[in-house]
């Protein structure tokens, strides 16, 4: 059992995690950061596998969509198997379970996705009907409206699987975020990283967040150390827009916010599934109404035709 006196974190703290190479590779980051904080701090970690590593060849849309990598976490803590969990932060639903929260938002790696390709060949030389694999409807949408002709792939697995099926496959490329290949130390399978301006990232891509119960007021207090005021506030302005817009998993929705100074911009967008139409928005504003900013940017994606293919979505799923 953990305890926090004088400013001193000791005991033991249990850190959940999925069992991935990436999720792991994440995890001891975050240990090694604490533990270097606090050496007196004995640290475990616990590996609790996720209903989205079990069913890794199935449709995230069939399963559950946003939760299915962290509910088991959510669940440990709330049963006081682990103290904390430590999640990608695109992974983690719009609204959290009751008596969770997310306690810490280490810095932002690298929020752009990023080509693998075959030859080595860049996106924008592709022949038609190239064949682009990605589980994300996100990345497909994008992609056939930036190339009409592509052949979208779905793809499923952990970071080494999707490389190693790229590679195996009968495709021309793989669509990964640049994030998990960085903090993996892979830069060299890189192709090409693809500008916000041609994929714009999930919600909450390349950060990572610390969750634990919303009670433990001192474990937060001890972890604020992690926090990096700009990825939080971030992270918050892109989550306010995932909450209003419902959290869909059912259609694409992308959103990015950036702190210049005391104002956030945050740009956004909703798609049909196959790419023929997106819709896109931004807003910017105080850094004090950074929310209120993201709620602002769904409301807009919603009144100018966002809202008609959420109807379109519930109705066919």
């Amino acid at each position: 059992m953990w305890e926090y006196r004088n400013q001193e974190l000791s005991g033991v703290l249990r850190i959940g995690t999925r069992g991935s190479a990436l999720a792991l590779k994440q995890t001891g980051n975050m240990a090694a950061l604490i533990r270097e904080r606090y050496p007196q701090l004995m640290i475990e970690t616990r590996i609790v596998k996720t209903k989205g590593d079990v069913l890794d060849n199935v449709s995230l849309m069939h399963i559950g969509g946003k939760g299915v990598f962290v509910k088991e976490l959510e669940e440990a803590l709330l049963n006081d198997v682990v103290d904390i969990a430590v999640h990608s932060a695109k992974d983690v639903p719009a609204v959290l379970l009751d008596g969770l929260s997310i306690v810490a938002v280490p810095k932002r790696e690298d929020v752009r996705d990023v080509l693998i390709a075959k030859g080595n060949r860049k996106l924008e030389r592709m022949p038609p009907k190239a064949r682009i694999a990605t589980g994300s409807l996100r990345r497909a949408c994008q992609l056939e409206a930036l190339l009409p002709g592509l052949e979208i792939v779905p793809l499923r697995g952990n970071i080494e699987t999707r490389i190693r099926k790229g590679r195996e496959g009968d495709w021309d490329g793989v669509i990964l975020a640049a994030a998990g290949i960085k903090r993996m130390g892979w830069h060299e399978v890189i192709t090409q990283f693809l500008p916000i301006e041609t994929m714009l990232p999930a919600v909450g891509q390349g950060t990572l967040c610390i969750e634990a119960l919303t009670e433990r007021g001192e474990l937060q207090e001890a972890l604020s150390f992690l926090n990096d005021k700009t990825s939080a506030l971030t992270l918050a302005t892109e989550r306010a827009f995932l909450k209003r817009m419902g959290g869909s998993c059912r259609l694409p929705l992308a959103a990015y916010a950036q702190i210049n100074g005391d104002k956030v911009s945050v740009r956004g967008l909703i798609g049909a599934p196959k790419g023929g139409n997106i819709i896109r928005g931004e807003q910017q504003g105080d850094i004090l109404a950074h929310q209120e900013l993201g709620e602002a940017l769904a409301e807009q994606l919603l009144v100018n035709g966002g809202a008609l293919l959420l109807s379109e979505a519930h109705r066919w799923t």
